[in-house]
Order: C-alpha cells, then sequence, then structure tokens
C-alpha cells in the first residue's frame, strides 16, 4: 500500500498545484486545489520612493525577513540610482535577518548579518535581538506580502521607531472561497490540508475568527484534520493561531512535505 493511499488533501497554495497533485498521485492519494494564497504584487515605484526616503533617514538596524524581498529592495535600490547610499547605510548600521535565503541574498551584496536567527523563524530572530538595546533607535523592517505583528510588538516594546517595508503587496483571498474549505473541512471531506505559506495559514484563520470557527477549526485539527506546512515559517504561523499538530519535513521542500506526510500516516494509521 502506498504511503498516501485513501488519504484525500486540501492544497492551499495557488501555484505549482499540479506538480504536488502529481507527487500526492504516486502516492496513492488524492486532492482538491482550495488556494488561500490571495493575489501578491508589486508596486514598484511607490516601494522605491518609500525605501529612498528610508534610506536617507539612515536607520540604525535593518531587518530583512525574505530573500525575494531583500532582493527587490538591492534591484530596486540599484534601479533607482540609490544603491550606493543604501550600501553606505548598511555598512554604519546593525543588519539583523531572517532565514538562510536572505542570507544568502545579503551575502551576494557583501554583507553578513550581524544578527542571525538560529531556526529560520521570527520567533528566532526576535531571540537574538532580546538584549539588543533598541530604545529610540530607528528600526527598518523589511517583510513580504504581510505583516508580522509578533516582531513588531517586540520592536515597539522595546522602544525602537518601526518603518516597515512591504516590498510586495497582499491582496486578501475571496472570503466565499475560504468559507467553502471551512465548510468542507468541517464537514469530514478531508483527512489533511497542506500549507506553502503563512500567508495561507493566516487567511484560514482570519476568516474563521470573523465566523466564530476558529475553535472548531482547531478542535478539528487537534482530533482529524493533519495540518501539514512546507517549512519552519509557515509552521510557525500556524502554532500562532493555536494549531499544536503540524507534519513539516526537515528540508523545506513540497515533494519533502509529502513525504513526511506519507511516513506519519503510516506510523499513525500502519
Amino acid at each position: 500500500m502506498k504511503s498516501l493511499t485513501n488519504c484525500h488533501i486540501a492544497l492551499t497554495a495557488s501555484r505549482k498545484t499540479e506538480e504536488m497533485q502529481t507527487i500526492i498521485r504516486k502516492q496513492g492519494g488524492t486532492s482538491e486545489v482550495r488556494s488561500l494564497q490571495g493575489t501578491v504584487f508589486l508596486a514598484e515605484l511607490e516601494v522605491a520612493e518609500e525605501f529612498k526616503e528610508t534610506i536617507f533617514k539612515k536607520p540604525d538596524i535593518f531587518i530583512f525577513t525574505t530573500g525575494i524581498g531583500t532582493e527587490t529592495l538591492f534591484r530596486l535600490a540599484e534601479k533607482e540610482k540609490f544603491d550606493a547610499e543604501l550600501f553606505e547605510a548598511l555598512k554604519q548600521s546593525t543588519i539583523a535577518a531572517r532565514g538562510y535565503k536572505t542570507h544568502a541574498v545579503l551575502k551576494k551584496y557583501g554583507f553578513t548579518p550581524d544578527l542571525r536567527d538560529e531556526d529560520g523563524t521570527t520567533s528566532g530572530l526576535i531571540k537574538v535581538m532580546e538584549n539588543v538595546p533598541l530604545e529610540d533607535k530607528r528600526v527598518m523592517v523589511q517583510l513580504h506580502g504581510m505583516n508580522a505583528p509578533v516582531l513588531h510588538s517586540f520592536l515597539e516594546e522595546k522602544g525602537a521607531t518601526i518603518k516597515e517595508i512591504l516590498p510586495y503587496q497582499h491582496i486578501s483571498v475571496n472570503e466565499g472561497d475560504v468559507l467553502i474549505l471551512l465548510d468542507e473541512l468541517l464537514n469530514g471531506r478531508y483527512d489533511a490540508i497542506a500549507f506553502t505559506t503563512a500567508i495561507q495559514a493566516r487567511e484560514l484563520f482570519t476568516i474563521a475568527s470573523k465566523y466564530d470557527k476558529k475553535q472548531s477549526l482547531l478542535t478539528l485539527f487537534e482530533e482529524g484534520v493533519l495540518a501539514v506546512s512546507v517549512g519552519k515559517v509557515t509552521s510557525e504561523e500556524l502554532h500562532s493561531h493555536g494549531v499544536k499538530r503540524v507534519v513539516s519535513p526537515e528540508i523545506e521542500r513540497m515533494g519533502a512535505m509529502f513525504v513526511e506526510l506519507g511516513n506519519y500516516m503510516k506510523q499513525t494509521k500502519g
């Protein structure tokens, strides 16, 4: 018997869904796409102007949280001809980075973070910044697609002046689509639900909370449906909403995610 036989999975991604469905079929499972990704777009002109203005104020600390967002900011600075000012500002500041992809981008441009998480999560980044004096410091935070309320609260409580830059903007998914998925989950349609970004998890719980279905959803995750995550950041988002049981691979890849799910299913259900 294949590892995902009799396992029906909801896929909340909007990209590479056919590839994921092929992987699932090869392991004997079935799936349906129920995207929670919404729309992410680059507001290039607005972001470039906002970033330039921030750079000229020379932040004391730069916090970079995603590889693609960090790369985008460097490219925008080059395109709009303020890359020299960016490099100078970075040389005179403290640089903090979350995740190996972010670290790789900074290294590509000749910078080594002064502060770096150990596990690729926002909580890991906060941990290494706990003893950093932040009162009255100007802190620029690069985000990707959505806000980071836990990080923002931490910086605010430490007395920092915060400027958040979102190279990519996120437009929420249609509420009706999320409600359909919630009803399907609560009616036992799926054995597992797979998340490939933190945004997908946040969308699900935002709508569930709005319609008083959060507790029912959490009970479902505890007793029935498996929450499956592609990596640490997505898992951290799920945990932040109260999901205790999350299946996630060590290697943050889609294929590894479904292999890990298959292994879990075999161990728990035989």
